[in-house]
């Protein structure tokens, strides 16, 4: 979700806050069983060929971006497109759009989206933590015996803890050699965008919780554990980030 839940406590509220017994609710009428198999962490706003200083820098562009932050861009007059990875990097290319977002440093590296676009807007606004599952039909997890079960949620709640721990190695080596070997220049949104972003964030949510009795419960559990996280978060990890962790040389 955008302006969301980082990894910990997205993983807080899913398997102690109430969370998962919600996403579980929502996929029963699809008869799924859904488990938490993985996590790319926080995600990176994308790649442009010029700087984004103001909310107008984006009005205009065609952006390759997914999900509820695509109606986010669209109601400040960008123009979304939803690519699968292949398409990314020629659509940039040839300017069949102007600038995209795809996961973090080490996929995008490997898509070469640096070779299209040099400035690299961090943090990821839209997807603070994106997840990834393993759907199961219900019969057929009904069917198996229960340590099996305890072995397969125990081996997805395993490869979501490895595949974030994967993402922050291998991110920070290889946006080192974007910034290094190939000029990239990642900058921070300005604080101004971050807020216009926010706003059209909140109508977007609402518009979507109007929509659908369920959509709201999940929405004011998700926004309940947050209110909680945050004030945790403002003694433990802010001040970790700000005041213990030292500047980088």
């Amino acid at each position: 979700m955008p302006l969301g839940l980082n990894f910990q406590g997205l993983n807080g509220w899913m398997y102690d806050g109430g969370g998962l017994d919600l996403w579980r609710e929502v996929y029963d009428r699809f008869n799924i069983v859904s488990f938490f198999c993985g996590n790319t962490g926080v995600q990176m706003t994308g790649w442009f060929r010029c700087p984004i200083e103001t909310v107008e820098d984006l009005r205009g562009l065609k952006i390759r971006i997914p999900g509820l932050a695509g109606s986010v861009h669209q109601a400040l007059g960008v123009g979304t497109r939803l690519l699968p990875a292949g398409e990314i990097f020629p659509a940039l290319e040839r300017g069949v759009i102007d600038a995209a977002e795809f996961v973090g440093p080490d996929l995008d590296l490997h898509l070469g989206l640096h070779h299209v676009a040099t400035f690299y807007s961090t943090t990821g606004w839209h997807e603070t933590a994106t997840a990834t599952e393993l759907a199961i039909n219900k019969a057929a997890w009904s069917r198996l015996p229960n340590d099996l079960k305890a072995i397969v949620e125990n081996a997805c709640a395993a490869c979501n803890v490895i595949s974030e721990a994967w993402c922050q190695k291998n991110n920070a080596d290889a946006l080192d050699d974007l910034m290094r070997k190939h000029g990239v220049i990642a900058r921070q949104l300005p604080d101004p965008v971050i807020e216009r972003l926010r706003e059209e964030t909140m109508k977007v949510l609402a518009q979507a919780v109007e929509r659908d009795p369920l959509t709201r419960r999940v929405h004011e559990s998700d926004l309940a554990y947050k209110a909680n996280f945050d004030a945790w978060s403002e003694q433990s990890e802010v001040p970790y980030h700000t005041r213990i962790r030292p500047a980088r040389a």
